[in-house]
């Protein structure tokens, strides 16, 4: 009997491993179903969190499971900074769109940082639920640029671009911005600023004027949050839970129902990563692939800290391009 080479055994332990994966995901995903098959009261627990860039797979989730049968009410759990404009937005009108075509409790809850973006998601929310000690608020829009004019120069770097118009490089990081341009910006800024204002009056039940009080950027405690009626009640997500059992009539007949979400791996970070995930929880994911102590992980975390915590509402250059 001849020996196999290496590169047979290789490829056969390779097909046995893919098999063996695609039974256990086939049976895990069996289970779940099964599970969710006997229980006829169900309140379905999505989350955002990270940096709103897209927000896909939360969208997903919840067109998918708005109008399934057993899902009585549902609780988004947010722990977020803000993020683009667009997606947040978007998750705010898919929220409404939700709330509005079922009828179902919708309540919103953090208790970390639900600010700017994620503070404008959880507007369409029929409650928003805060912990004492969360920061919310954020309410503002950010455009963020960098001019590295006399750092090209000192480094003998000329930089030349060819242009349909006169503002199509703008807010590039190798020349100063000229008056016109930073009028442009500052109009987007202005013009989304009343957007994000007239949402919260609105969604509030707010006055013009107690909305200015608090529009400035700020963030405040979860406590102030309801003093100033950025929020309905303080609390935990498990009073997020009960009070959204309470509101579809369930009483203590229900069980939490949360998408299972599958970890990334290796091949995510080299981008083998479904298409359909969201941008929103990367570098989250990333940063918890590795221990908790390696260097990249922390490094990660650091750059969330310091990058993105508390950021207002921005809009980032070159997304229109």
């Amino acid at each position: 009997m001849s020996k196999w080479s290496f590169r047979k055994k290789f490829f056969v332990g390779l097909v046995l491993f893919f098999v063996g994966f695609g039974i256990y995901k086939y049976f895990t995903n069996k289970n779940e179903e099964t599970e969710r098959a006997f229980s006829k009261n169900e309140i379905l627990h999505l989350e955002i969190h990270g940096v709103i860039m897209n927000g896909k797979k939360f969208l997903s989730n919840l067109k998918k499971y708005k109008k399934d049968n057993s899902v009585k009410a549902i609780v988004i759990d947010i722990n977020s900074p803000g993020g683009a404009v667009g997606p947040s937005q978007e998750i705010y009108y898919e929220i409404l769109r939700a709330k509005q075509e079922t009828k179902k409790p919708i309540i919103c809850v953090s208790t970390g940082l639900i600010a700017s973006g994620g503070y404008y998601a959880s507007l369409a929310c029929d409650k928003i639920v805060v912990t004492p000690g969360a920061l919310i608020g954020s309410i503002g829009v950010i455009m963020e640029f960098a001019n590295l004019e006399e750092l090209y120069g000192w480094a003998k770097i000329k930089r030349y671009t060819i242009t349909s118009g006169k503002f199509k490089d703008s807010g590039a990081e190798y020349r100063s911005m000229r008056d016109d341009e930073r009028q442009l910006f500052q109009d987007m800024i202005n013009e989304v600023y009343e957007q994000f204002r007239s949402t919260v009056a609105s969604a509030r039940n707010l006055s013009a004027s107690e909305v200015a009080a608090v529009a400035d950027g700020r963030v405040m405690t979860g406590s102030a949050a309801v003093r100033f009626k950025l929020a309905d009640a303080e609390g935990t997500f498990e009073d997020a839970v009960r009070m959204a059992a309470q509101a579809a009539h369930l009483g203590d007949d229900y069980r939490i129902f949360k998408p299972r979400r599958d970890k990334m791996g290796f091949w995510d970070v080299l981008d083998f990563a479904d298409e359909d995930d969201d941008e929103l929880n990367t570098l989250q994911q990333v940063k918890e692939m590795f221990t908790q102590k390696s260097i990249a992980g922390e490094a990660i975390h650091s750059l969330l800290k310091v990058k993105y915590l508390n950021q207002p509402l921005f809009l980032m250059p070159g997304y229109w391009e």
